[in-house]
């Protein structure tokens, strides 16, 4: 009786534990999904800092040869693989809707080299291929020095360090903006509620201080970007009253 009490609990562990990595792989990508929707129903791009894309996309390639040399949880490495496709997507939609919005017919492309427009091509193709070079680079530059230790730690530090930046160029926009309009919020408390759990996760399963770091940061600017929310919506009001 009470081996078949022990066999429940185990499977039932085992279960909690599937779903848990499943969370972790898809619930990354969970928080845009309002934003995208938001997006195509203002069909404007505003309000969203597709800077966010070029964190996570940077964040999330260099974890990928990170976990090469230090190989850690799979779910985690499936969960960048699942976040370069959902920023691509993105950075796809918002290429879209400022294609059919543009009034100039002047068009700037990453072959231009210039840097007063980096981030700010007028073609997905043109992220498409920053993509490529910056795997490539990254390639070239792991395998070169996967024996030393310290690189591969460096990598680590520096892939989370970038992936706990993500909030900050959406703060940056809605400061430069003064309003938080077009930002979805559902987005924020999505990304705040991915991240207290994510930094469970990784402290539960003793990952890479790295990983930890990197989630308490996160917290930080979500809770950060919740204020000007608030603190913007307060203004408008005194404005309008």
């Amino acid at each position: 009786m009470e081996q078949g009490s022990e066999e429940n609990m185990e499977s039932s562990w085992t279960l909690l534990s599937w779903l848990a990595s499943a969370v972790m792989v898809f619930g990354g990508a969970v928080p845009y999904v309002p934003q995208y929707q938001e997006i195509q129903r203002t069909n404007n791009t505003e309000g969203f800092s597709t800077r966010v894309c070029l964190v996570l996309l940077v964040a999330n390639i260099l974890r990928i040869f990170f976990w090469i040399g230090k190989q850690f949880e799979l779910p985690l490495l499936l969960q960048s693989v699942v976040m370069i496709l959902t920023m691509l997507a993105m950075l796809h939609l918002c290429c879209s809707i400022q294609s059919s919005n543009r009034v100039s017919t002047k068009q700037h492309h990453i072959t231009d080299l210039d840097l007063l427009y980096f981030w700010s091509w007028s073609s997905f193709e043109d992220y498409l291929m920053f993509c490529f070079a910056f795997t490539l680079l990254c390639a070239f530059v792991t395998f070169l020095f996967l024996d030393w230790v310290l690189f591969v730690e460096a990598l680590g530090s520096l892939a989370v360090m970038f992936e706990a930046m993500l909030g900050l160029p959406q703060l940056l926009q809605n400061y430069n903006n003064r309003s938080t309009r077009g930002m979805s919020v559902k987005m924020v408390l999505l990304w705040t509620a991915g991240d207290i759990f994510k930094t469970t996760y990784f402290m539960i399963n003793e990952s890479p201080t790295q990983f930890v770091v990197c989630g308490a940061v996160q917290i930080l600017i979500d809770i950060a970007i919740l204020l000007q929310v608030g603190y913007y919506s307060q203004d408008t009001r005194i404005k309008l009253g």
